[in-house]
């Protein structure tokens, strides 16, 4: 029998938001941040996380990425050619950098820095389920709120066995969600993808 493997549709926004929250936490967490008065760090810190996930997730060119981020091309080169061990032993230092240039930089080197810890899971994905929940909300999404609430502590990539035994007894629309997970291809790596997923099948 031949499996086919059909490639994992990536959300950019929740995977660079993750690793903008990944990269702040490295920084010693927004107070840290706040202690220096430095929230300038924040446009450049949100940019670096969206290369890096265009450019690792979706394999795109610094070209086209700087035409969907509205960047010059040499800023996102700058970006993706940043080294991250470069900054692990001054973390301190990097947060009082003010010049533009170096900021970009170091910046990238945070993001790429993110994106490995995430990628070995050593990042907090009930904050990412947090911040999908409030998106969920203003989209009136009831449903997904308590999908959100039944999976939440599940450690992702997720299986079908494992959301059926989270969701169990659920109904969404009338449906039940053994039915719903049917459908579904797996694994799923967010939860905004589950959500996705689920709406798909629901045919929203």
């Amino acid at each position: 029998m031949v499996v086919e493997l059909k490639p994992v549709e990536v959300d950019i926004d929740a995977k660079a938001m993750r690793i903008f929250l990944k990269s702040i936490e490295i920084l010693g967490g927004p107070r840290k941040l706040i202690e220096h008065r430095n929230l300038t760090w924040l446009p450049s810190l949100m940019s670096a996380s969206y290369a890096v996930a265009y450019a690792y997730d979706k394999h795109y060119t610094a070209e086209k990425i700087a035409e969907i981020l509205g960047l010059t091309k040499q800023t996102v080169q700058n970006i993706l050619r940043a080294d991250p061990e470069a900054i692990k032993t001054k973390l301190e230092e990097v947060i009082k950098e003010e010049e533009e240039e170096k900021r970009t930089h170091t910046a990238g080197a945070l993001a790429k820095l993110a994106y490995e810890e995430i990628k070995h899971g050593r990042d907090e994905i009930n904050i990412a389920i947090e911040l999908t929940k409030t998106a969920a909300k203003s989209l009136g999404a009831e449903w997904a709120l308590y999908v959100l609430s039944r999976i939440k502590g599940t450690d992702f990539p997720v299986t079908k066995e494992i959301l059926e035994e989270k969701l169990k007894g659920i109904s969404i629309k009338g449906k039940n969600i053994e039915e719903i997970l049917e459908k579904l291809s797996y694994p799923i790596h967010t939860p905004s993808e589950l959500l996705h997923k689920i709406r798909e099948a629901l045919g929203e």
